[in-house]
This record gives structure tokens, C-alpha cells and sequence, in this order.
């Protein structure tokens, strides 16, 4: 199959050499490619990925454009290896950042074998829907639309679901439907997704679930408390840095900056008697527990870097990928 980039290189690139071994001779007629999860903010890419990998490496929250870099999820079987590229959600920017998140969504659709095109089908096809289509027509991939939240759907479903299949028909696209919240047609999707990748090599070990270091993920795990526990007051003005990770046998010492654009916004972090952040502070080291499977001593700071998001030096810094990556 023809790539516009070389996948394999790529996912190697990511590895250490340790892990080389790791990987094994695909066996005859295994399949394997990148498959792309796109779709408007907010309905479900990053929960569809978690569930399908069967572990949580992707941070949701209700606060649209929770996903900001392309984050691969790596989900093998004995018959294939599927590796998710989960995307920010396809938007009209309001700022450079929104800019990068957009441009960033776009370049993971040229650069992925199949592509899943992510509906939320509790509400009718609307123009974000219809701004996708347009941008996936002239794509020579595989597209399958899936129809996310049908245990949300209203009585009168049919109708919500005639505006999407209006949408596939005109394409050719095969649609389906599930819920990535209760993992209902979700073995389907898998088959369907299977169908369309090629034979291919194992591009990562077997038992890798994510491409992404974890520190990256700890310094999610922390903007995900942000959005959920804050809410509408400072969601996408937060861009959290890790500034330093100590292992010993007995527990992980991690020290993490927050980064807000405003002096308010650093007040609402901390809260009354430091009483937010301790919050923040408190749910986010249970999470990275879960994920290290150890002991985590957590201490979080707050810096007011006025118009980061504005900045794509600071987005840079911040480890958003601007750009071609």
C-alpha cells in the first residue's frame, strides 16, 4: 500500500533500541496500519480509542478540544495491529492554538491507511458534520462513519440516523453504529476496521499501548482534572509542563507546572486556601497510580504565561506539534 509517509520508520523512531527485539515476524496474513479517528469536538474519538486499547491513555472530558496532539493508541490482536491516531476535533479556530489543533487534525488524515469518521448520532448531521465531509471527499482512503452514542439516542432515532446515512451514500462510505461509553458494537467496528488494512508488519511491540513517553501522559492526566474540575472557568488557557520526574524503588516524585494566560486564572487554580489545586492535585495522582502501577508523590505549581496560546514558540515549548512532524 502506498503511504505519503513511511509509517513504519516513523513508529520506529519512537522506540528504543532495546525494544527492537521486541517485535516479532507477523504471522502469515496478519494486517496492520494507522487508522485515523477524526470528527467534531466532543463526540467520543478519545473515549472510542481508550476503549478500544482497553486502557486509558487518552484524556475526555465534557469541555470541547480536550485532545490537542495527535496521540497514537496501539490496540494488537492475533490478526492484526491497529495503531489509533486520536485528533484534535475539527473546528473553526479562534487562535493560534486552535489553528495548530486544526492543521494538526488535518495532517493526520493524510497520513493514516483507513480513516473513522466519528459521529455523535444522539443529535441530527449538522454543518461541523457537513464541513468534514467536504474536507474527507477528495481523500483516497478507506472512510467508515460511525455513528457514536446510540445508547444516547432519542425514541426517534431513525430520522437522526437517515441525515448521517444522506452523508455515507453520497461517498460509498459503509456506516455503524455503537457506543464507545458501554463498548456496544464495538467488536463490529474492530471487524470493519480490520477489513480495510492491508498486510503489514507489527510496527510496535505487541504489548505497547502508546507511542507517547509517560511523562506526557501524567502532564494529561493533570489537564484532565483542570477541565473537569474547573470547567468553563479556565479550560483551554491550561497547558501543563512536567518539569521533573524522580524514581525510587518505593515511590515516583513528579513536580508539574501549570501554565494559565492570567493572573485570575491562576487564583481559580489554587483555589481558596490552596484548596483547587490540592483537588487537582489529589485526583491526578490517583490517576498516575493506575497508570505506573505505583506510588506517586505529586507536587503542582501555577505560572501565568500571558497569551501562551498565541505564541508557537510557547506552543513548541509546550510540546504541541506545530507543523509537520
Amino acid at each position: 500500500m502506498t503511504h505519503s509517509h513511511d509509517p513504519q520508520s516513523e513508529a520506529l523512531d519512537d522506540i528504543s533500541p532495546a525494544s527492537f527485539n521486541l517485535i516479532p515476524e507477523p504471522p502469515p496474513g496478519f494486517k496492520s496500519g494507522f487508522v485515523g479517528i477524526i470528527g467534531r469536538p466532543n463526540v467520543g474519538k478519545s473515549t472510542i480509542m481508550n476503549q478500544l486499547v482497553g486502557q486509558k491513555i487518552a484524556i475526555t472530558s465534557p469541555v470541547a478540544q480536550t485532545t490537542r496532539n495527535r496521540l497514537r493508541g496501539i490496540l494488537t490482536t492475533s490478526a492484526a495491529q491497529f495503531i489509533f491516531v486520536d485528533t484534535p476535533g475539527i473546528h473553526k479556530p479562534h487562535h493560534e492554538l486552535g489553528k495548530v489543533l486544526v492543521e494538526n487534525a488535518k495532517l493526520a488524515i493524510k497520513s493514516v491507511d483507513v480513516v473513522l469518521f466519528v459521529v455523535d448520532s444522539s443529535v441530527p448531521a449538522g454543518g461541523g458534520d457537513r464541513y468534514i465531509v467536504e474536507l474527507l471527499s477528495s481523500v483516497k482512503l478507506p472512510i467508515i462513519l460511525g455513528l457514536n452514542k446510540a445508547d444516547q439516542q432519542p425514541d426517534d432515532s431513525e430520522a437522526i440516523d437517515q441525515t448521517y446515512e444522506q452523508l455515507a451514500q453520497a461517498h460509498h462510505w459503509p456506516i455503524l453504529k455503537f457506543s464507545a461509553l458501554t463498548g456496544e458494537g464495538l467488536d463490529s467496528l474492530q471487524n470493519l476496521l480490520a477489513d480495510n488494512l492491508e498486510p503489514g508488519p507489527y510496527y510496535y511491540p505487541p504489548d505497547l499501548v502508546t507511542d507517547q513517553p509517560e511523562r506526557f501522559i501524567m502532564g494529561e492526566l493533570i489537564r484532565e482534572q483542570i477541565l473537569l474540575l474547573t470547567r468553563q472557568e479556565v479550560p483551554h488557557s491550561v497547558a501543563v509542563e512536567i518539569e521533573r520526574v524522580e524514581e525510587t524503588p518505593k515511590i515516583t516524585r513528579v513536580f508539574a507546572a501549570i501554565n494559565v494566560e492570567r493572573d485570575s486564572q491562576k487564583a481559580i487554580l489554587i483555589g481558596k486556601k490552596g484548596a483547587m489545586l490540592k483537588s487537582i492535585g489529589m485526583a491526578a495522582r490517583e490517576q498516575m497510580q493506575k497508570l505506573i502501577l505505583g506510588q506517586v508523590y505529586l507536587e503542582l505549581f501555577v505560572k501565568v504565561r500571558p497569551k501562551w496560546r498565541q505564541s508557537r514558540t510557547r506552543l513548541s515549548q509546550f510540546g504541541y506539534q506545530v507543523g509537520e512532524d
